[in-house]
């Protein structure tokens, strides 16, 4: 008997995930019948309007508050709700990531998509050695990974996959048809990275993600933990880092930017000093958040706090 009510059980308890799933992929799919621009306009008023009621706008305007003690209630409101609407366009965006990423290096200027350090790109393109590109959930981060495809650019994309498994296997199938080498973060995904840069092939890193075992550190001047993976890597294969970042900019256009190779710091000893990495990693997200502030994920729970508003 247990052995018939275990797979119904587990089945029971996965519905509203795998529930949540169709309803995202008849949205997505119901969005494309649309051109985008109307697409996308329409996923960012819905979202904004959806999004202030969700749990998820306390966490989202605490975390603004604390980030910006300075500001106004009314200026941390009109963010949070900026950055809802931001949210909905980057939904609305995995569908018609083909049709929106037009850059032609020979008409710059002419489409959606500006791109800036194309000499870097070119200098990584020719140059067969490792890096490592790192970028933040700011604006359409996933159209870095896009660009680098679309030219032929070998780069291993490190991601997280959502919560929900059923839409994770949905969000994988969309960013593998696009984005051409993506490696799932779990155990052993620095095993995966780390014969692609003894390979001498590139690799991409999210490193504004909570992560509870990481290098003490700060951002926003408030304590948190970061992941030590990006050093831990230099420090092995002696790479180059990049920083890039997607920005938003009206009318549905978007410009890439991939900045000149940063020096990082050493300790007394000569070696890598991966805490002081680690900080310098958040400096440079945190500079582009304070930049442009609603394209960050402010619902994210970066600093940890979700359970101390649950208690209170």
């Amino acid at each position: 008997m247990r052995r018939i009510l275990t797979p119904l059980v587990l089945r029971f308890r996965a519905f509203p995930q795998w529930l949540v799933a169709k309803l995202l992929l008849i949205l997505l799919l119901t969005l494309k019948v649309f051109p985008a621009d109307a697409a996308l306009n329409f996923a960012d008023r819905v979202v904004r309007f959806v999004g202030p009621k969700l749990a998820r706008h306390q966490l989202m305007l605490t975390n603004l508050r604390n980030a910006y003690p300075e500001k106004t209630a009314a200026e941390i409101e009109k963010i949070a709700s900026d950055a809802w609407g931001h949210m909905g366009r980057q939904t609305a965006e995995y569908v018609f990531l083909d049709k929106l990423f037009d850059f032609d290096p020979a008409k710059p200027g002419e489409g959606r998509i500006d791109v800036s350090g194309i000499p870097i790109f070119m200098e990584l393109l020719n140059a067969r050695r490792p890096f490592i590109v790192f970028t933040a959930h700011t604006g359409n981060f996933e159209m870095l990974p896009v660009a680098g495809a679309a030219y032929g650019l070998d780069v291993t994309v490190l991601f997280r996959p959502p919560n929900n498994p059923y839409i994770a296997d949905m969000v994988f199938g969309f960013r593998k048809a696009r984005m051409g080498n993506l490696v799932p973060s779990h155990a052993g995904s620095a095993f995966h990275l780390a014969s692609q840069l003894e390979g001498g092939n590139g690799v991409g890193v999210l490193v504004d993600q909570k992560f509870s075992r990481g290098k003490p550190t700060t951002f926003f001047n408030q304590d948190v933990r970061t992941n030590p993976l990006l050093a831990k890597l230099v420090r092995q294969f002696d790479c180059d880092v990049f920083p890039a970042r997607c920005i938003r900019l009206p009318g549905n256009r978007y410009r890439l930017e991939i900045e000149p190779r940063i020096a990082l710091p050493f300790d007394d000893k000569g070696n890598l000093d991966v805490q002081a990495t680690a900080q310098m990693l958040n400096d440079k997200v945190e500079s582009w958040v304070r930049e442009y502030p609603e394209q960050w994920l402010w619902y994210h729970d970066r600093w940890n706090i979700k359970n101390t508003l649950q208690a209170s």
